[in-house]
């Protein structure tokens, strides 16, 4: 919510939403973001409680192994998240380069080729095809004293300018 405050510059129309812990609620939502708003990117934001002091920046969203029940007791169908959908969809914004390029003083940044299976990594891949990859996926590290809102705010609002330059759009 924090980087709701900074914004992304006056050409950026930025929307801040919030996704249910619950699969086939979430995937609804990100189908309705793509079809009513058609934004340039998405860009999801996942709470890593295990990646202390790390922002994770994630390349690619997997289809299948959704073994684990949401927040309403579900599973996908199939463990999985489109049953005709592909393995894996790989995000256009090649974080790899955005991670060689990229420094915020602070936090240590890493990328990551796995989101985890769980409503993170599910949802990622909505988006990526419902989107033809305009995605990109940022898990970071709970808020703590030396990790303040602020900061974070600050951090996302770095990397998701320099996403959106990959985009074209700067």
């Amino acid at each position: 919510q924090e980087l709701s405050k900074r914004g992304l510059g006056n050409h950026i129309d930025l929307r801040i939403m919030q996704l249910p812990v619950a699969y086939q609620k979430a995937k609804e939502q990100i189908f309705k973001i793509w079809t009513t708003l058609k934004p340039l990117l998405t860009v999801h934001v996942g709470l890593a409680s295990a990646a202390k002091g790390l922002i994770i920046l994630e390349q690619c969203g997997k289809n299948k192994g959704y073994q684990e029940m949401d927040a309403c007791g579900f599973l996908p169908e199939g463990a999985c998240c489109m049953l005709d959908g592909p393995e894996k969809i790989e995000s256009t914004i090649n974080m790899k380069t955005l991670w060689k390029n990229l420094s915020v003083e602070g936090i240590d940044i890493i990328f990551s080729r796995d989101a985890g299976r769980y409503i993170c990594d599910y949802t990622y891949y909505a988006s990526l095809y419902y989107g033809n990859g305009r995605a990109a996926f940022i898990h970071v590290p709970p808020l703590s004293p030396s990790l303040t809102a602020d900061f974070l705010g600050k951090a996302l609002q770095t990397i998701i300018l320099e996403m959106l330059k990959q985009c074209g759009d700067e």
